[in-house]
C-alpha cells in the first residue's frame, strides 16, 4: 500500500521531456546542493533562494545523477532494467534556476521553509513548487531523507572520494506497515529539525562546511534568514512529516501539507500538534481515514484549513505533472485533468496566503486568502469526502 506505487510501463511515445515553469514572483531564483557531515546522521538538501540575475547562468539537472534514475526505476516501476530508458527520457531535463547563482542579500532576512519529499522521491522532484516559493522571497531547503524512503540517496564518508548509498526499502516481510512507517516518519521529522538547527548555526556565524564544495559559500546566508519566520512543508509522506515536525520543534510556526499521507502518525500525537496546518489535497488520493485525521486537527485549531484542488491526482503536486509525452505521463501516473500550471498556481498561492498569515509577513499574499476557505476556480473547501454533491 505504498502511496506512490505507480502504474507499470504502458505503450506510447517516448517524448517525455520536462517543461518546468519559471517562478512567477519578483525574484530570480538560485539553487545549490548542500551536504553536511560524513555520516548518515548528516544532511543533504537542495537549497532554493532569491538570487541576483546574471547572464549565461547554468541551469541544474533535474535528476542530479544517474543513480537516481536507477532508484526511480526500481522503487516506482519495480523495473530496474528500465533505468537506462528513463535516463534517456528525463536525464537531460533541467530546472529553470541559476545554479550557484549569487545570493541576493536582504537586511530583514528571508523567511525559511524546510521541505520534505514523498515516499520514493528525492530532493529535486518538487523543484517547481520550491522555485515558485523562492521567487516570492523565501529560502527553501528541500531535504533528501535517509530513512530508506527516498528512491535512493547517499552520503560521502570521511574517506576521500567514497560514497555510501542508501537504497529505497519496502516494508519487510512479516512486519506491520504502521510500525515500519512510524519509525521512518520520526526519523524524517528529526532530520527536518536538524536542518533547521543547521540554519541557526549558519545565521549565527558558525562556519559550516558543504562537503559537496559548491561555488556558493553558505556564510552568505548569515544575517539574511529570519529565524522567527520558519515553516515546514511536504508532500505525501512529507506532508505527515511536516505535521510531526510541528510537535518536535517549536520554532516551526506552521505547516503546509500537500496531499498528506496521515497513516504513519500515532494517535496520541494528534492532541500535541500545537500550530496551524494547511492541508492541500488532490481529488483522487485521500482516504476517509486520512481525512478523519486531518479533521481531528482542524477541529482543535480553527486556523488549520483543509482544501481540495479539483482535477488533480497525487502526482499533480510533484514535478512529474510537467512531464510531456504519453508514455512518461502514463508511467508516472500524472494524468490529472487540471492544467499543471494552474494546479501549481493554486497550491503556491494558497501556501503563500497561509504563510503570510502565520509568519506575519509584510507582503500582498493575503490577496489569495479566499483559497484558504476553498473559494475559487478548481478549489473546494474540505476534503473530497466531505463535499456536498455540487
Amino acid at each position: 500500500s505504498d502511496p506512490l506505487s505507480l502504474p507499470r510501463l504502458g505503450r506510447g511515445s517516448m517524448g517525455g521531456m520536462l517543461a518546468l515553469p519559471q517562478g512567477k514572483g519578483p525574484h530570480h531564483v538560485g539553487c545549490t546542493d548542500v551536504m553536511v557531515g560524513h555520516t548518515r546522521q548528516g544532511l543533504l538538501f537542495r537549497l532554493f533562494y532569491p538570487c541576483v540575475s546574471r547572464a549565461g547562468a547554468t541551469e541544474p539537472l533535474w535528476i542530479p545523477r544517474s543513480e537516481y534514475c536507477a532508484g526511480l526505476a526500481d522503487c516506482t516501476l519495480r523495473l530496474r532494467w528500465c533505468s537506462a530508458l528513463l535516463g534517456i527520457a528525463i536525464g537531460s531535463c533541467r530546472v529553470p534556476v541559476s545554479w550557484n547563482g549569487p545570493f541576493k542579500p536582504r537586511s530583514s532576512g528571508y523567511p525559511l521553509i524546510i521541505f520534505s519529499h514523498g515516499l520514493g522521491a528525492f530532493r529535486t522532484l518538487y523543484s517547481s513548487v520550491c522555485t515558485e516559493l523562492a521567487s516570492w522571497g523565501f529560502v527553501v531547503a528541500a531535504l533528501e531523507h535517509r530513512d530508506h524512503s527516498a528512491a535512493t540517496t547517499y552520503f560521502c564518508t570521511a574517506e576521500a572520494g567514497r560514497e555510501e548509498w542508501i537504497p529505497f526499502q519496502r516494508v519487510p516481510e512479516g512486519q506491520k506497515e504502521f510500525y515500519f512507517r512510524n519509525k521512518q516518519v520520526h526519523q524524517r521529522a528529526e532530520e527536518c529539525v536538524r536542518a533547521l538547527r543547521l540554519f541557526k548555526d549558519i545565521t549565527s556565524g558558525k562556519s559550516v562546511l558543504n562537503i559537496l564544495h559548491q561555488d556558493l559559500d553558505l556564510s552568505v546566508l548569515k544575517g539574511n534568514i529570519d529565524l522567527t519566520k520558519v515553516a515546514i512543508m511536504g508532500h505525501s509522506f512529507g506532508g505527515v512529516t511536516a505535521v510531526l515536525a510541528l510537535v518536535k520543534e517549536p520554532t516551526f510556526r506552521c505547516a503546509v501539507a500537500l496531499d498528506a499521507w496521515m497513516f504513519p502518525l500515532e494517535n496520541v500525537l494528534y492532541p500535541e500538534v500545537p500550530k496551524p496546518v494547511l492541508f492541500i489535497n488532490t481529488e483522487k488520493f485521500q482516504t476517509p481515514e486520512s481525512v478523519a485525521k486531518m479533521k481531528r486537527l482542524s477541529s482543535r485549531n480553527s486556523q488549520t484549513k483543509i482544501i481540495t484542488v479539483l482535477g488533480t491526482v497525487h502526482e499533480s503536486q510533484t514535478d512529474f505533472a510537467f512531464l510531456r509525452g504519453k508514455l512518461i505521463s502514463r508511467v508516472f501516473g500524472t494524468s490529472g485533468t487540471l492544467d499543471p500550471n494552474k494546479g501549481l498556481a493554486i497550491t503556491s498561492q494558497a501556501a503563500l496566503a497561509f504563510l503570510q498569515r502565520h509568519l506575519n509577513l509584510e507582503a500582498q499574499f493575503d490577496q489569495w486568502d479566499d483559497l484558504l476557505e476553498g473559494v475559487g476556480d478548481s478549489v473546494v473547501p474540505e476534503a473530497p469526502f466531505c463535499r456536498p454533491n455540487l
